[in-house]
């Protein structure tokens, strides 16, 4: 599998930011509307997502098997993760950290599959 889900990671956003805290990484909270799937992309930076609200599903490109990830689940994706995030047909709160801080728009920009990383640009 090309991510990690640790479910019911966690029950308290005490817990979540201690969790991030112990990894030296920096938070932000997104809020989505429901909205469509998205399509196969990657991200040029390691990702944790904490699900706070909502249930929706990730692909993983390497087995083709689209994982439920819902309240209380940690999502690791690694730098250069190919995945897609499901539908989502409720409002989703998410606490998501990255190892750096980064400009709101360049936070998770989405790579195309084909787009080369950044090294071999």
């Amino acid at each position: 599998m090309a991510f990690e889900v640790h479910r019911n990671f966690f029950e308290t956003r005490e817990q979540v930011r201690d969790d991030i805290r112990s990894d030296g990484y920096w938070p932000t909270t997104l809020a989505s509307k429901p909205a469509p799937a998205l399509p196969l992309h990657w991200h040029d930076s390691e990702v944790h997502g904490y699900v706070i609200e909502g249930r929706t599903w990730v692909l993983d490109d390497d087995t083709g098997e689209g994982v439920e990830i819902g309240p209380g689940d940690k999502l690791v994706l690694p730098r250069g993760a190919l995945h897609a995030e499901g539908e989502t047909t409720e409002t989703m709160i998410y606490i998501v950290a990255l190892p750096e801080p980064r400009p709101f728009d360049d936070f998770l920009r989405m790579r195309k599959p084909e787009e080369p990383p950044a090294s071999a640009r």
